[in-house]
């Protein structure tokens, strides 16, 4: 259902990268109930992009040319473009040494650290580029990048993908200062630990236990003790942040980025 409330995004067309499955389907169901027109641009379509984009388009966004045709057609479409969430990411922890001595598979290798820096970062790059070049002809715009807490805490087992958020919320100030002077805004959302997605698989949470040392069917009540609200953050939360700074009711916030985390980070 769509909402009649205060925050209507009345119309506003607005890109999420990985809208098609876990946090990125929340934003991008968030963004739809409160009414703005969401193109997803993610590599395969799902039930989540079926429901809630007005418009999907498949997307490589490690790719330069993909990235240009995506933010081309919704041009096309709608003659401008009002908002971009850098959602899409991933991740794979590795420890720096295994100093376990157990599997060497979890220790980070030149193909890892490539793949995480290539999706995390040069990723957000690329979408930014393209599309503020059609916010600055129009003098307004919001790009929400979704960093991590890690970016700033850093994150044992986790160093490079920690290394990616980092480099991402400095974009985040950077291009604020950058480009404030055409009306464009720049905003960082960073949660902390959430409910199990899609992209925190088997695999993932296998590796995370590997690299902290900890049983993997039991790393989520390790987490929860850590957190002084005493859960995981559920996506939808994440959800009504992206839209609420998407929103025109957050329209002097720029070149931060909000920590969304229970009280965990600092």
């Amino acid at each position: 259902m769509k909402s009649e409330g205060w925050l209507n995004l009345e119309r506003k067309v607005i890109i999420v990268t990985g809208g098609a499955s876990g946090i990125g389907a929340k934003i991008s169901q968030n963004l739809h109930d409160n009414n703005a027109i969401v193109v997803i641009g993610d590599l395969h379509e799902s039930e989540a992009s079926a429901e809630y984009a007005d418009l999907f388009i498949p997307c490589d966004i490690t790719n330069k040319t993909s990235v240009e045709n995506m933010v081309a057609a919704v041009i096309e479409r709608y003659g401008h473009i009002d908002g971009l969430v850098n959602n899409a990411g991933v991740n794979r922890p590795r420890l720096l040494v295994d100093f376990y001595k157990k599997n060497n598979h979890y220790e980070a290798s030149e193909d890892d650290f490539d793949f995480i820096v290539r999706v995390n970062q040069k990723g957000p790059f690329l979408c930014t580029q393209a599309v503020v070049r059609h916010m600055i002809d129009r003098k307004k715009g919001t790009v929400v990048n979704i960093s991590s807490e890690a970016g700033t805490e850093g994150s044992a087992g986790q160093s490079i993908y920690s290394a990616t958020k980092g480099a991402l919320n400095s974009f985040t100030r950077s291009w604020a200062k950058e480009l404030g002077r055409f009306g464009i805004r720049f905003v960082g959302v960073a949660p902390g630990i959430n409910k199990r997605t899609n992209m925190n698989n088997d695999e993932n949470y296998q590796a995370l236990a590997y690299t902290r040392g900890l049983d993997p069917n039991n790393i989520d009540n390790d987490y929860t003790g850590s957190i002084p609200l005493g859960r995981p953050g559920e996506h939808h939360e994440i959800g009504d942040l992206v839209s609420y700074l998407l929103s025109d009711h957050a329209s002097y916030i720029s070149g931060t980025t909000i920590n969304i985390s229970g009280g965990k980070s600092r």
